[in-house]
C-alpha cells in the first residue's frame, strides 16, 4: 500500500520532478517495501518466529512489525527526506506511526487489522492529496472507497478479524495521516 500511494503521488503531483529521481526512488521503495518484506518473512520462517503469513497471534505479530518499522525508519532516513518530498516523507511518517500503534496494540495483546490499517491510511492520504493540489480524483477516493469496504468485508468473511479490530485498524490508519496533514498541506 506505501508503494501504490507513493506511485499516486507522482502521477498527480504538479511538482517537476526529474524522471530520473522518480524511478530510482520507486526502484528502492520496490526493493524496501516489498522484497526485503517477503526476504524477511521467508527468514522468520525458517527460523520459526513466525508459523504462517497470517499472523494469527498477537505474539507473531510483535517481531515482523519491529522490523516493519524498521525499514520505515530506513526509507524515511535514506529516501524520502523531508528536504526532498516534504508530502511523501510526511506520508511515511504516518505509516511508521501507525506500525509502531499496531505493535503496541500486539504488546497488549490486541489484533488490530493490519490490512484495514494499510487501506485506511492510503485512503485519507489520496484524500489530502486532493486538497493540498486542488485535483478532482472523485473517481479514485470513489474505488478507495470501495476497495476499503471490500477489504473490510473480506476479513469479516474469513473470519481473521472482529469488527472492533478492524474499527480499530481504520483509526489506527487514518489518525496519523490526519494528524501529520498540517505539517504539509
Amino acid at each position: 500500500m506505501p508503494l501504490l500511494g507513493v506511485i499516486f503521488y507522482f502521477s498527480k503531483s504538479p511538482r517537476y520532478i526529474p524522471i530520473e529521481i522518480i524511478w530510482a526512488k520507486l526502484i528502492s521503495l520496490f526493493i524496501l517495501m516489498v522484497i526485503l518484506p517477503v526476504l524477511l518473512y521467508f527468514l522468520l520462517k525458517t527460523l520459526g518466529k513466525v508459523k504462517s503469513i497470517y499472523l494469527e497471534t498477537t505474539t507473531e505479530r510483535i517481531l515482523p512489525l519491529t522490523l516493519n518499522c524498521l525499514v520505515v525508519i530506513i526509507v524515511i532516513q535514506r529516501i524520502l527526506t523531508p528536504s526532498q518530498i516534504i508530502e511523501l516523507y510526511y506520508f511515511f511518517i504516518g505509516i511508521l506511526i501507525s506500525s509502531m500503534a499496531c505493535l503496541i496494540l500486539a504488546f497488549f495483546k490486541f489484533k488490530a487489522s493490519i490490512h484495514m490499517i494499510a487501506v485506511s491510511g492510503v485512503f485519507m492520504f489520496f484524500i489530502a492529496l486532493s486538497i493540498h493540489f486542488s485535483i478532482n480524483i472523485n473517481g479514485t477516493l470513489a474505488l478507495m472507497s470501495i476497495i476499503t469496504g471490500s477489504v473490510a468485508t473480506s476479513r469479516l468473511h474469513v473470519k481473521a478479524h472482529t469488527y472492533k479490530e478492524l474499527i480499530t485498524g481504520i483509526f489506527v490508519g487514518v489518525i496519523p495521516q490526519i494528524i501529520l496533514i498540517p505539517n504539509w498541506l
